[in-house]
């Protein structure tokens, strides 16, 4: 969280004015607990987003939030993932498959886009439907 905050408002004065685009990566972890600190963290992420999608919104610069799901093809398990974990994770999609590194990329490309001019103070899911929108 420290991070990601301390890096956004260096950045702050360098966005573009209007159509900067500002996207944060959180986790499923901060819709559905389970992870402790790290999900608590994530989640401040959410509300952090929402307060500056509001103060920067009359300048016309979008901010959202990037919540990805289970993700195959990373190093974030390393070698604690089982073949039991990878299957119970996909079993939980609504889409029978674990997401790949290309979904997340897509979705953040879509929102730093001119189509997501309209988009700002939201969180997006891709997960595969493991946890549905609130």
């Amino acid at each position: 969280m420290l991070t990601a905050v301390l890096l956004t408002e260096a950045l702050l004065p360098a966005l573009s004015r209007p159509g900067g685009r500002v996207v944060l990566l959180s986790s499923i972890a901060a819709q559905r607990g389970g992870g402790g600190p790290y999900s608590a963290a994530k989640a401040a992420l959410h509300g952090w987003a929402y307060d500056l999608a509001a103060q920067l919104g009359p300048e016309q610069i979008t901010v959202n939030v990037v919540s990805p799901g289970y993700v195959a093809e990373t190093e974030f398990f390393g070698d604690r993932m089982t073949p039991e974990g990878h299957a119970k994770r996909v079993a939980a999609t609504l889409v029978g498959r674990a997401g790949e590194p290309d979904d997340i990329a897509a979705a953040v490309r879509y929102l730093v886009g001119p189509s997501a001019g309209y988009v700002t103070g939201q969180v997006l899911g891709v997960n595969g439907g493991s946890v549905l929108g609130r």
